[in-house]
Order: C-alpha cells, then structure tokens, then sequence
C-alpha cells in the first residue's frame, strides 16, 4: 500500500534568515502541517481523534541534513506514516529539490487521552486504521539518540508563553520550542553556521502564561545541547544538535 505524500512547499522571505537559510521553527511548521494534512487524508487526523477526546503528541525528532534549505525557491517535502507498535507512531519525511534530497526526518508520536492524561495504545485508538500499519523496520531508518542533561550552562533566557504560541491541543506549539532552545546562542554562531544534525525531545507541554528558561551548553565546537524547563524546573524539551 502506497503511503507515501508530497507537496511542493516555497520557503518565503519571512520564513528566512538574513542569510536566507529557512527559519528552524518554519521547517518544523512545515512538517507538522504535512504530518497533519496526511493524517487527516488517511483518517486519523484531527477530525478523527478530537471527537474522542484525544490528541496527537510529538515526542521525538532525529534530522539529518545533506545540505540545509536556503533562499526563496520551491522545494518537494513527502511525508510517509511507518506504522505504530503499542503506544507510539512514527512518521518519517523528505525534503527535496528536483532530484536532490536535503534532508531526512524521522518523528515518533503517541495518543493521548486529554481528560486523564495517559497514553492510549495508537491501534486501540485508531481502529486499526489500515493506513496506520505496525511499525516495520527498515534497512537505513534514521536512529533517535539519547540527549544528554546540561550539567553546566554557558547561558540562559527567559520567556513567558503567549497567546500566540498556542496551538488546536492549548499548549505551546513545538516550533516554539526550537526557537526559544537556540535563542542563547549568539548572533555570529547563528549567522555563520546551519543545522546539520538535529536530536529533539518533548517531555512535557507548556501553557499559556508559564515563565520558561532556555539554557544552553556547548558539547564540543560544534554540538551543542540545549534544554527549556519550566519554573519547576522540569524539562519540557530537550535538544542536541551538530552544526555546520
């Protein structure tokens, strides 16, 4: 069964740096929004699970970049849903341009109960949907790794969640995340060097109002670790990325 889907997708100038290399949090906008227009097609979209009083949340992201998206031009994202084992889906995506691929993305997933806050099994709550088979393994499937704890910080920011950050669920949307995480790093790292390598995990969603800290650390020259917590000081997402 074919699942894969593609759309043509123009990076513009406001989803563009000053170096015209496209905007972390705009790709992650573009992944969500073909994620869920996928899901949608296929039946376990949002007008499928919300009835039920569920919701969709991303825990994981591995990127690997060949050469990172730059300058207004049209370029081809395909996304493919790989299937679920008991309580998490995965959802992998490529970015093109013509011929070339950019860039490869896997993401894992689970389903939510909203009322009581636990993990539903995806089969369970799917129905078995046919488009969402289990999860088979593939020779040259991108490998999630672990992220390491920030034990010494370099440098740390502060933000307030705004009504703007939320998304469908009422909690921040995860490309925020990535642009509240690499905020501390200073301007002349940003604009002399793109993503290469991309490690990001969502441990818990943040609401409107709550006073968040980004803290950063370098793992070498060019890896860094990055950590946004709550004023509990728990994680609510956590990210290694290697540079380029």
């Amino acid at each position: 069964m074919e699942n894969k889907y593609s759309e043509n997708i123009i990076i513009k100038y406001s989803e563009t740096d000053q170096n015209l290399a496209m905007k972390p949090y705009a790709l992650l906008n573009f992944l969500q929004d073909i994620a869920s227009k996928n899901a949608e097609d296929k039946g376990f979209g949002y007008s499928f699970i919300h009835p039920k009083n569920y919701a969709w949340f991303l825990l994981k992201y591995r990127m690997e970049f060949e050469e990172y998206p730059f300058d207004v031009q049209e370029l081809t994202l395909t996304t493919e849903p790989r299937g679920y084992n008991k309580l998490f889906a995965f959802r992998d995506f490529e970015l093109s341009r013509g011929e070339k691929v950019l860039a490869r993305m896997s993401s894992m997933w689970s389903i939510v109960d909203v009322e009581n806050r636990t993990m539903v099994p995806v089969g369970q709550a799917l129905e078995n949907c046919p488009y969402m088979p289990p999860f088979e393994k593939r020779d040259g499937d991108l490998a999630f790794s672990k992220i390491g704890q920030i034990k010494e910080p370099v440098l740390t920011k502060e933000f307030e969640v705004r009504y703007n950050d939320l998304d469908v669920n009422g909690h921040a949307n995860n490309g925020n995340y990535i642009v509240w995480a690499f905020e501390p790093l200073s301007f002349e790292f940003k604009n002399t060097h793109k993503i290469k390598t991309l490690d990001m995990v969502y441990k818990k969603e943040a609401k409107y109002g709550e006073k968040i800290t980004s803290l950063l650390e370098f793992k070498d020259d060019k890896t860094t670790l990055h950590a946004v917590k709550n004023s509990q000081n728990e994680d609510l997402c956590l990210i290694e990325c290697g540079w380029a």
